[in-house]
């Protein structure tokens, strides 16, 4: 184990050791302890899963399966947005210059002692990291330095990302940090992203040379010594001849001698061997082929990847030269490449005319000797923007910007060409933008030297003479403007509109193109329909943008960016023009304040009123500002049936940030209904009115059947459902810490003497039992109700019942069994009789098991009440039952003395159960 102590006086040293030494072997002996109970504990005891055992030792300080981590631990991490791959052949990454990385700064370990550090260095500690991580993510410069705000740079180029980490963690600016250091592979954009052309044309190409014997030699192919033709002869003589070119340039003909044929094309040669074998050989003739080519030594040379001497083919041009040296470097031109023969220039290669034009008129063949030589790079310019090709291209005779963008394709359809910038380098060394119009002569012949850069930029993506349609409409998009167009020629008929659009309000946002200042005008697209080129039908602008909303779709994500545009540009003395209609309108919300709104606009802003509106009164709140000094709250009355009628005087105009609220109608509930089950003569589902009996439903049920056991209903309700829920929860909550509790005692108890009795042992293996029971017992939500009393006619109106939404009544039929839960021999239901006991039904389930407690036995009624027998004694043996009676014997508890809620839970998952069998029986 190693601590930071450089540079701290040995008393701190000291100190640092010993906290840290204590710390972990109370660690290491809480987890001890827990692991031991877990071992000791039966199957089912707490803790049983993996998850449930790291949740344990994490609260005890360490993780199961490691050890505390060391200082400056180095975390191996992928670059960002990469997934874990295998080694490639290239190699291990590598930082370079320029590169962003991650830097992530977690306290070290040695920081959780007291003494470890003073109050005055743990504030410095503190802000160097906030400083530190505030700075991120770091771009290196050029050179490959982590310049850190504040700090010495610190050199990473060249190093992979675990060696980074390794180099940051030796730094003492980082002692007291665990340093996590991530490579962030962003891809460059703009200027930073463009690449010379033409050079990636030799990526990946082999130096090795590999002769071509397919290729067809052309017929200006000059003969020399090397190459092999063969002469096949058919007529009176058959004959194939295969003969090489000697160093004096001819060939031994058998029966001809020596024919010269050295510096000659093979075109010329094939001719003379054809007419000389038909002249010499009577009834022979001869079909001449070049079956082998020679090879040439070349010397390429300059600034090529692998200058040097080549072999290559006969055939071989400069450009297959190249590709054999492994191309050309990014310093060497690719315009001015010379091929020199015999000390003097033979021709000069433009690669530009390969790759732009495929013209190949200057890329020569070689020959034994050639010199290919290439010069550096002359004078290069960048383009970027809206042409079709962006590069760094190299100049040669191009001087003006236009003869660069014609090297660069040209333009795109979105190019702007009356926005040029040019940025270079002044003679004075100053960097210079200059904006220039390619539309213009002036323009188009500015000059251009090394280094500089041309912008095009695109065309603003502002229609000038258009109108946008968004919104709930089938052909969304651009629309062409003309003077005096209104909306309904955007907006003809109610099929462009998608099935649930708005009509009644329609958006449109204004744009003044001298100020850019943004209104909003609205307009019912219904009553423009209705009469075209009224008054209704709104008529537009240039750069409108009209907007079409759904009924029942929420609008805040559409008109909140138009709200926020409206609120910026108002100014500081004024208020914003917005306002607000809320309360029971299909569309509630916040919707900007147009030139003369009135509240019967801000109502068709909100889409109309629900069904549940109180349509003859509303209220306005306005609030205005008095003097600059203070705002002022107001309320009035708005005779909502009036403006509803399209009386002038009632439709008030609103100001900005009233708040119109719609009131609900009075005693307003939709869809209260109550649910019978069993044996009534018209069960199902029935409305109810507020304040509705049990009694009234029944009677509109008709009653009950004759079949029905009306001692044993069920009545049910949501909301006692909920509170049981509540209640099993929060007592699976305190369980659940008594049994941990319980389990750390039985691990370790006072003095650090561990105490394991069967009895202890046992308990924790029921409770964990139990509490799992208990959180899987389902609420049944029953209120007791003495259904017989309240039909009875005598029944008075205390013993009726006000239902509630989704209340539920089921009447089972009559039943002849009583039910025997908890601790007996076989929990089961029995035939009734008369005279049958409590004592009786528990010998006819087998008797009592050895954990029951026969004296807080008790009988649960047919109609859920508990008849409480504990106080009876003895007498409590002969309990008389009924039809529908439950007897339930608990668990002893007094045998489990650890858990003392074992009563409480019991009784809950009993009498759920019981609840549950009841309801099952329908």
């Amino acid at each position: 184990m190693t601590y930071p102590v450089g540079g701290r006086h040995w008393r701190a040293c000291r100190d640092i050791i010993q906290s840290q030494a204590l710390r972990r072997c109370a660690a290491i002996a809480v987890a001890i302890a827990l692991m031991s109970a877990l071992l000791l504990a039966p199957a089912t005891s707490l803790a049983q899963t993996p998850d449930q055992i790291k949740a344990l030792l994490k609260q005890a300080g360490t993780q199961p399966g490691t050890t505390p981590p060391g200082d400056n631990q180095i975390v191996v991490q992928q670059p960002l947005g990469q997934q874990p791959a295998e080694p490639q052949q290239q190699g291990p990454i590598v930082i370079k210059g320029g590169e962003q990385v991650l830097l992530q700064l977690a306290p070290g370990p040695a920081r959780g002692g007291a003494a470890v550090i003073s109050t005055e260095g743990q504030d410095w500690v503190d802000a160097t990291r906030e400083r530190l991580l505030k700075g991120n993510p770091y771009t290196l410069t050029p050179d490959g330095m982590l310049q850190l705000p504040g700090f010495s740079p610190i050199p990473l180029a060249g190093l992979t990302p675990m060696e980074a980490q390794q180099r940051l963690a030796l730094d003492s600016l980082f002692r007291d940090f665990t340093v996590t250091l991530t490579m962030l592979r962003v891809a460059p954009k703009g200027t930073r992203a463009l690449k010379p052309l033409g050079y990636e044309m030799f990526r990946g190409t082999s130096t090795a040379f590999v002769p071509g014997t397919d290729i067809p030699a052309p017929p200006d192919y000059l003969l020399g010594p090397g190459d092999v033709l063969s002469v096949q002869l058919f007529g009176q003589r058959s004959q194939i001849l295969s003969l090489p070119v000697g160093r004096d340039g001819s060939i031994a003909f058998p029966d001809l001698g020596p024919v010269s044929v050295g510096g000659i094309s093979f075109a010329a040669a094939r001719n003379l061997l054809e007419s000389k074998v038909s002249k010499q050989f009577l009834g022979t003739r001869a079909r001449v082929t070049l079956t082998e080519l020679r090879s040439a030594r070349v010397l390429v040379l300059g600034d090529t990847e692998h200058p040097g001497s080549y072999v290559v083919s006969s055939l071989s041009t400069v450009t297959n030269a190249l590709f054999v040296a492994g191309g050309v470097k990014q310093i060497g031109s690719l315009r001015r490449i010379e091929v020199k023969r015999a000390g003097t220039l033979l021709r000069r290669l433009d690669l530009y005319d390969v790759l732009l034009h495929g013209d190949t008129a200057n890329d020569v063949r070689l020959q034994t000797g050639d010199v290919v030589f290439v010069p550096p790079v002359g004078t290069v310019v960048a383009i970027d923007g809206e042409v079709k090709r962006p590069a760094i291209y190299e100049l040669k005779t191009e001087k003006t910007v236009e003869d660069v963008v014609e090297l660069a394709g040209g333009f795109t359809p979105e190019a702007d060409r009356g926005r040029v910038m040019v940025e270079g380098i002044g003679e004075g060394g100053a960097r210079t933008v200059t904006d220039i119009d390619l539309g213009t002569a002036s323009g188009r012949s500015t000059t251009v030297r090394t280094g500089y850069v041309v912008q095009v930029a695109a065309l603003r993506p502002v229609v000038e003479n258009g109108i946008s349609v968004s919104g709930e409409v089938y052909r969304s998009g651009t629309y062409g403007f003309h003077s005096g167009m209104r909306l309904t020629e955007v907006l003809g008929s109610i099929d462009e509109l998608k099935p649930g659009a708005d009509t009644h309000y329609v958006l449109v946002r204004r744009e003044a193109p001298e100020t850019r200042k943004v209104s909003v005008v609205s307009a019912d697209l219904a009553a423009a329909l209705a009469k075209p080129g009224s008054d209704a039908d709104l008529v537009l602008a240039p750069r409108d943008s009209i907007i079409v909303f759904a009924l029942t779709s929420p609008r805040d994500q559409i008109i909140a960016p138009l709200m926020d545009e409206l609120q910026r540009q108002s100014a500081p003395s004024e208020l914003a023009p917005m306002v607000t209609v809320s309360g029971r309108v299909n569309a509630p919300g916040r919707y900007p304040l147009e030139p003369g709104m009135r509240v019967r606009d801000l109502l068709r802003a909100g889409a109309g009123l629900q069904d549940s509106a109180y349509a003859s009164t509303a209220e306005l709140a306005r609030y205005t500002v008095v003097n600059g000094e203070q705002m002022r709250f107001s309320l009035q009355d708005i005779d909502l049936a009036a403006v509803l009628r399209g009386d002038q005087t009632a439709n008030s105009v609103v100001q900005p940030y009233d708040v119109l609220t719609v009131k609900v109608m009075p005693e307003w509930a939709r869809n209260e209904q109550v649910e019978l089950v069993g044996e009534l003569r018209f069960p199902g589902i029935y409305q109810i009115r507020p304040g509705e009996t049990l009694r009234s439903v029944l009677q509109r049920a008709g009653g009950l059947t004759p079949l029905a056991f009306a001692g044993g209903a069920v009545f049910t309700r949501e909301d006692l459902k909920k509170r049981e829920r509540e209640q099993i929860d929060r007592l699976a909550g305190r369980l659940q810490g008594d049994v941990a509790a319980l389990a750390l005692q039985t691990a370790q108890a006072p003095g650090g003497v561990r105490t394991v009795t069967p009895g202890t042992t046992d308990a924790l293996a029921a409770g964990q039992a139990l509490l799992e029971q208990l959180r899987h017992t389902q609420p049944v939500g029953r209120l007791v109700v003495d259904l017989g009393h309240m039909m009875a006619p005598t029944a008075g109106a205390n013993m009726d019942l006000t239902l509630r939404n989704h209340d539920k009544l089921l009447v089972p039929r009559l039943t002849q069994e009583v039910t025997v839960l908890g601790e007996v021999q076989n929990p089961t239901s029995h035939f009734y009789r008369k005279g049958l006991t409590k004592d009786d039904a528990i010998a006819l389930s087998g008797g009592l098991t050895d954990h029951a407690d026969r004296a807080r036995s008790y009988v649960v009624k047919a109609d859920g009440s508990v008849q409480d027998t504990t106080m009876r004694w003895r007498r409590s043996r002969r309990v008389g039952l009924e039809p529908g009676d439950t007897v339930v014997v608990p668990v002893d508890t007094q045998k489990m003395r650890p858990l003392t809620l074992w009563t409480a839970v019991t009784t809950i998952i009993y009498n759920m159960a019981v609840g549950l069998a009841a309801i099952s029986r329908l």
